[in-house]
């Protein structure tokens, strides 16, 4: 023991600052054991969110069904349905709900409504905080009403004097008027509690209409982290300044009509683009906007919307094209398709066949020269990029994703990515020359995240080759976040024969099947394969047609439910969430959010149905999770300074 004193005597001397008493360190010490003790916080896990912000606001509001199964344990004989009803849509909207209330009781009997529901919700506080240690609950308190929550939560209400204490507190909150507001705050405690910790396996952008709404939440939720799609990753990339990445990002918006995001979200001027885009294609055939169920688009905005659309796509597979030749490694010259077009003929050859193009209105295009941009497609292009380099609030968004965020995360014996590890028919992992390094397995993650990080933060050649490569992490076909042979967008504007619209997944989607692959990739990140789980996304699951999400023996959970409105009909489901919590773990299916105003007035949540696929024998605690590792360390310096106290090597104060 005195050796190891010795050897760490300096850090010990510093750790002996903030703990300058053999009571203090005792103090702390028992402090930590208890935490140790304490049942493992709940962790929930989704992905594919897709710009769908009611639903995602929602889904946040009521923790994943969560906060109904608090209040459904806790009042079940005692309130009605419709009345836990009532309870839970208070908790997840509380200041549009007061307005139904007060519009609904008398203003003689709020009283009596405001002293129910108050003591209604310090119950299900009192039992969502039970797992946490007093400190910890008192950290999340809103400071304003820190000491009165923690009076309540803590009252006995058997004793007569503190029953007396209790009901004078209730008094002044109701006497002054300040009972909205201390409810909001309860019920922003109940949510901050429920859920200790959120995992985004990928996808907040596209396809959806409100990504940035969704950022701004996230940007102020109390512990997340990120897991990059190749949708993210694509607008991180526009943001670092990919001209690619940009017009990927554009055509997307356009494509689902979702134009408005970029400009009154992210104050894109998109103007110049417009005029142009209606001036050239005015007398040819314009795209048309993908529908999306409950969605309507004005039929001008829709027109012009699919000009946009189509000038963007020219754009991209010009800029795309460019990629390619610049980045021979890529193995990807096959997809520059404008050169295999006959102009004359307005055919396409794709692996030797010709087909006739749907539409042979391009003229932009010159046959010589088919992926140099037109003078007016430069200038639009060049336009953009400095909109998306200088929106402040696009660059706050990426910036989170890059601090909070990577290709994959491991987190209390869990691994989280969006798409996959690529592997080859037999299994083993895929090789694959990346910005100069041949790499796989977790070595491709692991130089994934570094480039995707020099495309931002980086400058000179490495900073352009880095661009470049996030355009391959949006469609390569070896990029562990696409996992799909190609990506056959041209094909399907352009062709009408839909074999040419096969993109084939990556062998790893069939071998995951098998739990011997789902323990080689986790052997692969030195997890433990006793316990451990693979969390994915970006496939969805089609769980109308009796698809599994469980894969792999129960290594592997793929979470992608469909929460985008467009994948509904696809999935029968609109969306999943993993709830990890000290009993293990289940996954949580969720129906279609009708809207913000029917749940409110109606009290309608969104329907989910839970499976529990592993529950443990044996409760989960504090000690078994990597902050626990972290505080046994703790515990172990400071009992190497209490020692060191106590031997006189170190004077104690």
């Amino acid at each position: 023991m005195t050796e190891l004193i010795n050897k760490n005597k300096k850090y010990l001397a510093l750790l002996a600052k903030q703990y300058p008493t053999i009571q203090s360190v005792c103090t702390e010490i028992i402090n930590l054991r208890a935490v140790l003790n304490l049942p493992k916080g709940t962790e929930h896990f989704l992905s594919d969110l897709h710009g769908e912000y009611e639903a995602f606001t929602h889904i946040l509001n009521n923790c994943s069904g969560v906060i109904r199964e608090k209040a459904d344990e806790i009042f079940g004989e005692i309130l009605s349905d419709n009345e836990r009803g009532e309870l839970c849509t208070l908790i997840y909207y509380p200041e549009q709900k007061f307005e139904q209330v007060k519009t609904k009781i008398p203003s003689n009997e709020l009283s009596v409504w405001y002293e129910k529901t108050l003591l209604q919700l310090i119950e299900i506080t009192k039992v969502i905080a039970s797992k946490y240690t007093r400190a910890k609950v008192r950290e999340a308190m809103p400071s304003d009403y820190a000491y009165i929550i923690d009076e309540l939560l803590h009252a006995d209400y058997k004793v007569a004097n503190q029953v007396l204490y209790y009901e004078k507190i209730m008094e002044s909150i109701l006497s002054t008027g300040d009972a909205d507001n201390f409810i909001i705050e309860l019920a922003a405690l109940i949510k901050r509690l429920a859920v200790d910790k959120m995992h985004i396996v990928g996808d907040i952008f596209d396809r959806g209409p409100r990504p940035d709404l969704i950022m701004d939440m996230l940007l102020n939720y109390h512990s997340v982290d990120f897991q990059w799609g190749n949708h993210d990753v694509l607008w991180m990339g526009a943001a670092a300044g990919s001209k690619g990445c940009a017009a990927a990002v554009l055509v997307n918006s356009a494509a689902y009509g979702n134009l408005k995001v970029l400009e009154q979200g992210y104050g894109i001027n998109l103007r110049s683009l417009a005029l142009f885009a209606d001036k050239t294609y005015r007398e040819s055939p314009c795209f048309a906007v993908k529908a999306v169920p409950g969605k309507e688009t004005d039929e001008d905005d829709a027109v012009l919307a699919g000009k946009m659309y189509k000038a963007l796509a020219i754009i991209m597979f010009k800029l795309s094209g460019q990629i390619y030749h610049r980045n021979p490694e890529y193995g990807m010259n096959n997809r520059t398709l404008l050169d295999k077009i006959n102009y004359s003929k307005g055919t396409i050859c794709i692996n030797g066949i010709d087909y006739p193009l749907k539409d042979t209105a391009l003229p932009t295009i010159d046959p010589k020269n088919p992926f140099e941009l037109s003078n007016e497609e430069h200038v639009i292009i060049n336009e953009l990029i400095d909109c998306f380099k200088n929106s402040e609030r696009l660059q706050r968004h990426v910036a989170f994703l890059y601090a909070n965020g990577g290709m994959y995360q491991v987190y209390n014996q869990n691994l989280m990515y969006h798409g996959c590890i690529p592997m080859n028919e037999d299994g083993s992992f895929t090789k694959v020359n990346f910005c100069g390094k041949e790499v796989s397995g977790r070595a491709l993650m692991d130089r994934a995240d570094e480039i995707a990080r020099t495309a931002y933060f980086g400058s000179g050649r490495d900073k352009e080759q880095a661009e470049d490569a996030m355009w391959y992490l949006w469609c390569g076909g070896n990029s562990p976040i696409f996992g799909r042979s190609c990506m056959t967008t041209f094909e399907r504007l352009f062709i009408a024969d839909k074999n040419t619209w096969t993109e084939v997944k990556n062998p790893y989607y069939s071998h995951i099947q098998n739990e011997q692959a789902c323990l080689l990739i986790l052997s692969e990140f030195n997890l433990n394969e006793e316990i451990s789980h693979i969390v994915n996304g970006h496939v969805p699951v089609k769980a109308s047609s009796g698809e599994n999400p469980v894969k792999g023996g129960g290594r592997l959970i793929v979470i992608d439910g469909g929460f985008c409105r467009a994948y509904h009909s696809q999935t029968g489901i609109a969306g999943y969430t993993l709830i990890y919590n000290s009993w293990g773990m289940r996954l949580s299916a969720h129906t279609p959010f009708e809207s913000t105003q029917k749940a409110v007035e109606e009290n309608i949540d969104i329907h989910s149905v839970s499976e529990i696929f592993e529950k443990l024998d044996k409760r989960l605690l504090v000690l078994d999770t990597d902050a626990g590792q972290e505080i046994s360390e703790q515990i172990f310096d400071l009992s190497l300074l209490l020692a060191a106290y106590r031997a006189g090597i170190l004077s104690a104060k």
